[in-house]
């Protein structure tokens, strides 16, 4: 077999602007970061940092064994334990990513017998899930709870789960977790509730707190220690029964060596400054509110910010390359959001808000604003229901 057909498929993302490429950052480079997702500046606090370094003199650089031969230390059980106490659930389990989390869940909690109801903006870690659970799958609209209703009545399989991210990760808008859990509990369904955007950034304990949900055995929590927390990994928060299951069936905790001690370490500091200074979620999300604001002011369509994300719409894919290019110019680094990885075929300008933003920085992220394109194209065709992930499925709607 010979390499062309990755040539001419190369041609064809250049030619729609859709080509990418690794930039690795510099150590001691001056620029603001508005790209990662470092939420409440934790990734360097010396707290954190020390808890780290403190962790890999004790324990070495790896886990060296996956978790159930002798890859799981102290150190996992005293971040799960600290994680179940936040998110106020019986029981949490540590993997090695917040992608593989979502992974385990899904895969080890549907199977051929069970519907899954997605949210057509979801993630691509829960897509990839629900392909590979063997579970049908609906997709239905963005945060539509008619057709989440629509879905379940019509559910003929044993069991449902309906999967949603609590912030989304493309336009920062909340789910209805009240809503969705109402409708999934009336139905029999479980719900799944990704929690990578909110966890650090919504309320004291996340949104499914914020929500008035936590405990709920009906309800289980992913989550990712690599964004608000700073660290690595990612976690399952959930009843004691899911975490006994999972422990014995989720193929990626079976099979993957288990987080490494600084990061676990990293991630436990994390979640105890998360307890102790709940005013960095405050901050966060205020600085994300003064960002949305400046873009609107600058005549731009930005979705209003429910975490830490401010999405701003794009005219097109390679003019989005071009403006992310012009904002590292001005130093500063901003996320880009193009097909596939956009749920409707438009390009985002993606700005993370952090707790430990300046009035400087905000300055300067005005004048940068000031130059991004109002004039937004549409796409021509509205975009399948995969996302142009590879999803097949179906669409609900009422």
């Amino acid at each position: 077999m010979t390499w062309s057909h990755l040539t001419q498929a190369a041609a064809q993302r250049s030619a729609a602007g859709l080509d990418r490429s690794l930039r690795s950052r510099e150590q001691g480079e001056q620029l603001l970061d508005l790209a990662g997702n470092d939420y409440l500046g934790l990734s360097d606090d010396p707290r954190v940092v020390a808890a780290a370094q403190e962790a890999l003199r004790a324990w070495g650089a790896g886990a060296t064994a996956s978790r159930l031969i002798t890859g799981s230390i102290r150190l996992h059980e005293d971040l799960e334990a600290a994680l179940a106490a936040y998110f106020g659930a019986a029981g949490a389990l540590v993997f090695s990513s917040g992608y593989l989390a979502n992974l385990a869940a899904i895969t080890a909690l549907a199977d051929d017998e069970t519907l899954i109801v997605s949210d057509a903006f979801n993630h691509a870690s829960i897509v990839d899930a629900c392909r590979l659970s063997r579970a049908d799958v609906v997709i239905v609209p963005h945060r539509d709870i008619a057709a989440l209703s629509h879905a379940l009545e019509a559910n003929n399989r044993r069991r449902a789960l309906v999967v949603t991210e609590s912030v989304f990760s493309v336009d920062g808008d909340a789910a209805d977790l009240s809503g969705l859990y109402e409708v999934s509990s009336r139905h029999g369904a479980a719900l799944l509730v990704d929690e990578a955007h909110s966890f650090g950034v919504v309320g004291e304990g996340g949104s499914v707190a914020a929500a008035g949900l936590a405990g709920r055995e009906d309800i289980v929590i992913t989550a990712t220690l690599s964004k608000a927390a700073g660290a690595q990994g990612g976690a399952i928060i959930a009843a004691q029964p899911v975490i006994e299951h999972l422990i014995n069936t989720a193929r990626p905790l079976i099979f993957d060596t288990g987080l490494a001690p600084a990061a676990t370490a990293a991630a436990l500091a994390a979640v105890r400054i998360m307890t102790t200074d709940p005013d960095r979620c405050a901050k966060v999300r205020e600085a994300a509110r003064r960002i949305h604001g400046l873009a609107v002011a600058r005549g731009l369509e930005a979705a209003a910010p429910d975490g830490a994300v401010v999405s701003v719409v794009l005219p097109d894919a390679r003019g989005g390359v071009a403006e992310r290019e012009r904002w590292r110019s001005r130093q500063i680094l901003v996320g880009l959001f193009r097909p596939p990885s956009v749920p409707d075929g438009r390009s985002r300008l993606r700005l993370t808000a952090k707790a430990t933003l300046t009035e400087s920085d905000f300055e300067h992220i005005d004048s940068a604003l000031a130059g991004v394109p109002t004039e937004v194209i549409l796409p021509e065709t509205e975009p399948g229901p995969s996302r142009g992930r590879g999803v097949t499925a179906t669409i609900a709607s009422p």
